[in-house]
């Protein structure tokens, strides 16, 4: 009898730890400060650059892609960074979409006239300074007329450039040019 109550107080002893445990870890939860935010991972390209061939995409402007401003990520939803590419081009340059998708956008924004289209996968590109010939709601393909190059974006070298941006639903800014596969890409030999 003796043994029996000495396992029913061990196990009721092992109970009240666990339980004692327990409360202490809620009770240090409650009141530890929440953890620092870590940078975001760095996304993986968008679903529809890796989808072929209905997202094929090309440069928004004829001739050879010459960037006069690179794009250069935020640390954070609200810090500086440049979110997209300048791209140079002409004064009156015609801009086509990337790819394949809806026009949500064709108006003003912060006074520059902009251009965005909703592509497969939720991405978004974006164009601006231009003079839309689109509206929102009109179906694209490749190489669709969106509008015209205007001069006078800031920061622009020469007479005009056009700063296109690529964006996901999620509200993350990648570089553009990963749609054209023109963002380096280094290879590791598996192990």
């Amino acid at each position: 009898m003796l043994k029996t109550l000495a396992r029913r107080l061990l196990k009721l002893a092992a109970s009240a730890l666990a339980a004692a445990s327990a409360a202490v870890a809620a009770f240090g939860a409650a009141f530890a400060s929440p953890p620092a935010p870590a940078d975001p991972p760095t996304p993986p390209p968008p679903a529809a650059a890796q989808e072929a061939p209905e997202s094929r995409y090309e440069a928004p402007l004829d001739g050879p892609v010459t960037v006069t401003r690179p794009f250069e990520p935020p640390s954070d939803r609200y810090s500086s960074g440049h979110r997209g590419v300048d791209l140079a081009g002409v004064p009156g340059q015609l801009v086509r979409s990337a790819g394949a998708g809806t026009v949500i956008f064709a108006g003003m924004v912060g006074g520059r006239p902009v251009v965005s289209v909703e592509h497969a996968g939720g991405v978004r590109t974006t164009y601006e300074p231009v003079t839309a010939t689109v509206v929102a709601g009109q179906a694209v393909s490749p190489g669709t007329p969106l509008g015209w190059l205007r001069p006078g974006h800031p920061g622009c070298p020469g007479g005009a450039c056009l700063h296109w941006g690529l964006k996901t639903e999620k509200g993350v800014y990648l570089d553009p040019l990963g749609l054209l596969r023109q963002v380096r890409v280094r290879l590791y030999p598996s192990t």
